[in-house]
């Protein structure tokens, strides 16, 4: 499973999202620092969910962070647009 799809899955299992779009923005970073060389490294992720909704904008960061897990550590950058 790739790191995007793993990300997919525990987010939809964590949000029951309306809106979740994941966008694999590694090879605009080739050769940059935090590129490893596995074009996983650099993602985008929007993500709306009724559940998140009522939280402050660091509530819903830390929330997406903690169901993202240990992928947080396995790549470089995560860009969120949460609500």
């Amino acid at each position: 499973m790739t790191v995007m799809d793993e990300m997919d899955s525990r987010l939809r299992a964590a949000f029951a999202p309306q809106r979740l779009e994941i966008v694999n923005e590694s090879a605009k970073h080739a050769g940059h620092s935090g590129d490893d060389g596995t074009g996983e490294t650099h993602f985008r992720i929007t993500l709306r969910a009724e559940t998140l909704a009522p939280l402050t904008r660091v509530a819903r960061h830390r929330a997406v962070n903690a169901a993202l897990g240990d992928l947080t550590r396995r790549v470089h950058s995560i860009a969120l647009d949460v609500g």
